[in-house]
């Protein structure tokens, strides 16, 4: 894109100005150390290849060819180390026969975002005529812009963020660029739709900034005089998302293996907040915090994480009260939402980051039960734990402990296998197991999860409170006492 607004872009004679500049979009970002290059260039020459992977699908450096040459500058055997832990064991024998050149690109290729596909602008300004509609051109155009901002991979805006090319991002400001002249066009051949798409501007001022800048240039330019109740238009349109990385970067230098991590996450919360969902959030910033991920990193066993998330959860419950409960006040809903986000998160961190899964199963592990041969003692539960191996279980920090459970659930639901990959009988799916079965047992939600409630009256703790909430609107307050008890203790 050019970097000067004055520059014009020519076709057949006719000549537009070129309304968008990719640095004019971006903040501004300054640094006078680009630390994550120095040490892209030493993670090229350790030996973990998924380290080396995220480098090169995330490509923080202006050399381009940096990693094709690190790569080949690597031993042969080094090389072949490398792709067999990114192949799978039926591709083996074909790749044995590729040279030490084709398996650096073949690591590439693995490592790297999908090649760009540029798909051109395809809405076009439906046939004037009196019965035009603004709210639903507003809409059409929004969902044009939308599915544009869908073709531009995560990665491209962390690199457009930082001040690298972003070919991806570049083609997404020339379609608004076309927008716009397509929009001048037809508004040239037909003025008397200028007060319909008067309107249509007002009903985009709440959404695609792009398109709205796009249509707001083009009113300028078929009505000079005539605009003033135009709206400012000096934020940068990326703001949204440029903006919160380039936080992340400035908040944590010299970190880029877990920064990459960090992205790595951020990548798949990217495209649910904005690739699935059917309408567009274009103004509310980015949600960078990862807490959980945090957390992980941070900790020095499943154990040092099981006790500082047990730490965090009594900070957060310290305000829940008899009173709270009973009436289901902010405090309670508040505790639920962390319960739904952190659940969400373990299921992002685990998408993104599958070398976790381990060390989650640990976190979450039952390691001590009695032998199905011999019942439980009277009134206990059969998943009584010894006390010195510290999981969330055995600290009973249910919060927690469920929505770690919930999000390697849901994990394992949107990784298995095809209905033809299926090994069991009639078609069934079988899902991964990834939690110890007594575990899976506890958290079934039979009958409000009656199981897990069972055991909360023996073992109390910090709660899980769905099934609480559940049981006191069906069965009175007398249904809360097991966690009045607790909360009491803790008082």
């Amino acid at each position: 894109m050019p970097s000067q607004s004055s520059m014009t872009i020519s076709d057949s004679g006719l000549s537009y100005p070129s309304i968008f500049q990719l640095n004019l979009e971006i903040p501004a970002f300054f640094t006078s150390y680009r630390w994550w290059e120095d040490e892209a260039t030493t993670v090229f020459w350790a030996f973990d290849i998924q380290e080396i992977s995220r480098v090169i699908q995330f490509g923080l450096f202006y050399d381009e060819n940096l990693p094709r040459t690190s790569l080949c500058a690597r031993n042969v055997d080094t090389i072949d180390t490398f792709l067999i832990a990114l192949s799978k064991p039926h591709e083996y024998q074909l790749l044995g026969n590729l040279s030490h050149i084709q398996r650096v690109e073949e690591i590439l290729r693995r490592s790297s975002i999908s090649p760009f596909q540029a798909i051109p602008w395809s809405w076009l300004p439906p046939q004037s005529s009196p019965t035009l509609d603004a709210r639903e051109i507003a809409t059409a155009i929004e969902a044009e812009s939308h599915f544009h901002f869908r073709q531009v991979a995560f990665e491209e805006f962390v690199r457009a963020a930082l001040g690298y090319n972003a070919v991806f991002v570049e083609w997404f400001l020339q379609q608004h660029t076309s927008l716009y002249i397509i929009l001048r066009d037809h508004l040239s051949a037909y003025p008397e739709d200028i007060p319909v798409y008067t309107e249509v501007e007002r009903h985009l001022r709440s959404q695609s900034p792009f398109a709205h800048r796009a249509l707001v240039h083009c009113l300028q330019a078929v009505r000079p005089g005539g605009n003033r109740e135009m709206p400012n238009l000096s934020t940068a349109g990326f703001e949204f998302i440029a903006g919160p990385i380039q936080a992340l970067f400035k908040d944590q230098p010299g970190r880029l293996t877990a920064m990459l991590k960090t992205l790595s996450v951020l990548a798949i919360r990217f495209r649910r907040q904005y690739i699935h969902p059917r309408t567009m959030d274009w103004k509310t910033p980015f949600d960078t915090s990862i807490p959980f991920l945090d957390d992980c990193l941070e900790s020095t066993s499943p154990t040092d994480l099981a006790r500082s998330m047990r730490v965090l959860d009594e900070h957060h419950f310290a305000e829940l009260t008899r009173q709270s409960l009973i009436t289901e006040d902010a405090v309670v809903k508040r505790l639920q939402i962390q319960w739904r986000a952190l659940s969400a998160s373990v299921w992002e961190c685990c998408a993104a980051l599958p070398d976790l899964l381990p060390y989650l199963q640990e976190c979450t592990r039952v390691s001590s039960l009695y032998p199905k041969s011999r019942r439980s003692p009277k009134g206990q539960s059969p998943l009584t734990v010894k006390p010195s191996e510290q999981s969330l279980l055995t600290t009973r920090n249910y919060h927690s402990l469920t929505a770690v459970i919930k999000g390697l659930h849901t994990y394992s639901i949107l990784t298995a296998p095809a209905a033809n990959e299926a090994t069991a009988p009639g078609n069934m799916i079988t899902l991964e197991t990834l939690i110890p079965q007594e575990i899976i047992s506890l958290m079934n939600p039979a009958q409000n999860f009656a199981a897990y409630r069972q055991h909360y009256q023996s073992f109390p703790g910090i709660p899980f409170l769905t099934p609480h909430i559940r049981d006191h609107q069906q069965n009175g307050e007398s249904a809360l006492q097991p966690v009045f008890q607790y909360l009491q203790s803790t008082q």
